[in-house]
């Protein structure tokens, strides 16, 4: 065995686990959210970047205003979720860099002075968080449904008012309810991916 985890831990974070269109209407805690991010937040990023901003729909209102902003293959299942998440970027992530990365304190204003510069590092580390927190979802024992067919001008408007944050992913999140998998995809094999020079 080449690998540290066992089996079964492969499995259910990732031979097993699927993206998830279908969930029971069992709920998911507070608890169980911050259990996935308190694993997750130590998962690595540029500088140690912690732009990832998560939003928790549980209101029916926030919920609605939700739905009418996915696209039309994702509203159903969204609005039937038990939990939906909202993962941004903070584009002013810069600001906390003199505490998470303290032996570059002036990275804030060397690297990070100017806004694009920001927003394209800050999408690249959301995005990673992102993908660490839906293994995250998974090493919980729950599936996650993550989604990009959205209106995506229109989330950032309707819950990031503010400018400073924009919508990277949207995912559903709960227990897989019945039919919840489809047939898995291809993968492409290690000699299609791998060379070495």
């Amino acid at each position: 065995m080449t690998l540290a985890l066992d089996a079964a831990a492969q499995d259910l974070l990732f031979r097993e686990a699927r993206t998830a269109n279908t969930f029971t209407d069992e709920p998911v805690s507070d608890e169980q959210v911050q259990a996935i991010y308190d694993l997750v937040k130590y998962a690595p990023t540029a500088m140690n970047q912690q732009p990832l901003r998560i939003t928790l729909v549980r209101s029916p209102e926030a919920r609605e205003r939700l739905v009418n902003l996915m696209s039309d293959g994702n509203k159903a299942k969204t609005a039937a979720a038990p939990l939906v998440a909202i993962l941004a970027q903070d584009n002013e992530f810069h600001h906390e860099l003199p505490t998470l990365f303290p032996h570059f304190p002036q990275a804030k204003d060397v690297v990070f002075s100017e806004r694009p510069a920001r927003e394209a590092s800050a999408a690249m580390n959301a995005t990673l968080q992102a993908a660490y927190f839906i293994i995250g979802v998974r090493a919980a024992g729950l599936a996650a449904g993550p989604m990009l067919g959205y209106d995506a001008a229109g989330i950032n408007k309707e819950f990031f008012a503010d400018g400073d944050h924009s919508v990277v992913t949207v995912i559903n999140i709960g227990k897989p309810g019945e039919d919840a998998w489809y047939p898995r995809s291809p993968r492409l094999a290690y000699d299609e991916v791998v060379t070495t020079v």
